[in-house]
C-alpha cells in the first residue's frame, strides 16, 4: 500500500494525552498549482483507509486530479494514522487515548502547511465521518476554507445516531475476549455480529426490499452480509473500530475552546460556500437533521440525494446515478468564486 507519513512530535490531543509521535498517513493525487489555489482535502470515513476513497478520484469521477491537487488523509484511529493498533505499548494495552475531530483537523492543518505550504483550501470534501471533519474545518478555521461539500453527515452527532453507535460498541464489548479495556484475543464472532448490525443501518429498507444487492454479484442475502460486510470489517483491528466509534460519538463542531458548546455560533461561523447533501433514505444522518444544521450556516445549500442506497448514497461507488448527482452538484460548487477571507 503506497502512502506517505507526516510525523508530529509531542502532539497534544484535545482530551489531554500527548503522543510522542503522532503519525498522519496521507496520499496525494494531481499537481499543486504555483499559487496553491487548487487544493482539495478529502478525509477518510469510518473503517476506511485511503485506497477505499480512490474510486472517486479520476478525470471523469467526482474529484478531478487533472485540475485539482487532492490530499487524501487517513483519520486518527483508522489503522494507518496513529491508532490503538499502531501506538506503543504504553498506550496500546489499556485505555488508549480518545481522538477527536479537533485532533484530526489540527494534525491535517500542520501537514498541509509544513509539507506543502498550503494555508487555504479550495474545497474540503467528505462523506460521513469525513464530512464531520469537513464541517470541523469550516468552524475551527473558516479563514482556511473556501468551500465545503458535506455528504450524509452532521456537525454534531445526534441522539438517534448515538443509539446506533452505542449498539455497535456494545456488540464488540459483549465478546468474551473483551477484558479490562482491551481484547485478549481477536473477537471474530463479535466483529461479524457488528458487521451485520451495521448492514441494517447503512442501507435502506427499499434497498433490501428491491434486492439491489443481487445486482452487484452477490448470490444471496447471506453472501452479501458475509462478503459485503463481515469481510470488510474483519480487515480492521477491533481496537481501531472502537477508537473510531469514540471519535464519531464525540463529534461536535462546538465542543472546543473556541465555541464552548454553542452549536448555533459554531455553525454560523462557517463562512465557506457549503453544500450539504443528505440522502433521502439515510437512517442515521437524516434529511431533517441536515436541514436544521444547514439553516444555521450563512452560505449553505441543502441538496438531497434522492436514492434508495441509504447512507451509502454519499459514497456511491456502486451507483452511477448517485455519483452523477454528486459530481454535478460539486461542479456547480467549484464553479462559484472563492469567498473573500473573513
Amino acid at each position: 500500500m503506497e502512502y506517505q507519513q507526516f510525523v508530529i512530535p509531542n502532539f497534544r490531543l484535545q482530551r489531554g494525552a500527548i503522543l510522542p509521535q503522532a503519525v498522519v498517513a496521507y496520499k496525494t493525487y494531481g499537481a499543486l498549482s504555483a499559487t496553491r489555489d487548487n487544493v482539495i482535502l478529502y478525509p477518510s470515513w469510518y473503517g476506511a483507509q485511503h485506497p477505499d476513497l480512490e474510486w472517486a478520484i479520476g478525470e471523469n469521477r467526482i474529484l478531478d486530479p487533472t485540475r485539482y491537487f487532492i490530499v487524501v488523509v487517513n483519520q486518527f484511529g483508522n489503522g494507518l494514522s496513529s491508532s490503538p493498533s499502531t501506538l506503543g505499548e504504553a498506550f496500546r494495552s489499556r485505555s488508549p487515548p480518545v481522538f477527536t475531530h479537533v485532533d484530526n483537523v489540527e494534525a491535517q492543518r500542520q501537514l498541509l502547511a509544513d509539507v506543502f505550504g498550503i494555508t487555504r483550501l479550495a474545497l474540503v470534501y467528505g462523506w460521513s465521518m469525513g464530512g464531520q471533519q469537513a464541517l470541523h474545518w469550516g468552524a475551527l478555521h473558516p479563514e482556511c476554507v473556501a468551500r465545503i461539500c458535506a455528504l450524509c453527515t452532521s456537525a454534531k452527532t445526534s441522539p438517534h445516531n448515538r443509539v446506533f453507535l452505542e449498539g455497535l460498541r456494545a456488540t464488540l464489548h459483549a465478546d468474551g475476549a473483551w477484558r479490562d479495556g482491551t481484547f485478549d484475543a481477536h473477537p471474530t464472532r463479535a466483529v461479524k455480529a457488528f458487521a451485520r448490525v451495521y448492514a441494517g443501518w447503512a442501507l435502506s429498507q427499499a434497498f433490501y426490499r428491491e434486492l439491489v444487492w443481487a445486482q452487484h454479484g452477490y448470490e444471496s442475502l447471506e453472501d452479501f452480509l458475509v462478503r459485503g460486510w463481515e469481510q470488510r470489517f474483519l480487515r480492521r483491528d477491533p481496537r481501531d473500530l472502537l477508537s473510531m466509534l469514540d471519535t464519531w460519538l464525540a463529534s461536535d463542531i462546538s465542543d472546543n475552546d473556541r465555541y464552548h458548546g454553542d452549536l448555533t455560533r459554531a455553525l454560523g461561523a462557517i463562512t465557506a460556500r457549503t453544500l450539504v447533501m443528505p440522502a433521502s433514505t439515510d437512517l442515521y444522518f437524516t434529511v431533517e437533521d441536515s436541514r436544521r444544521e444547514s439553516a444555521l450556516m450563512p452560505h449553505a445549500e441543502l441538496r438531497v440525494i434522492a436514492s434508495i442506497w441509504g447512507h451509502r448514497a454519499g459514497n456511491p461507488w456502486q451507483c452511477p446515478d448517485d455519483e452523477t448527482a454528486i459530481r454535478c452538484a460539486l461542479r456547480t460548487l467549484l464553479a462559484c468564486g472563492d469567498r473573500d477571507t473573513p
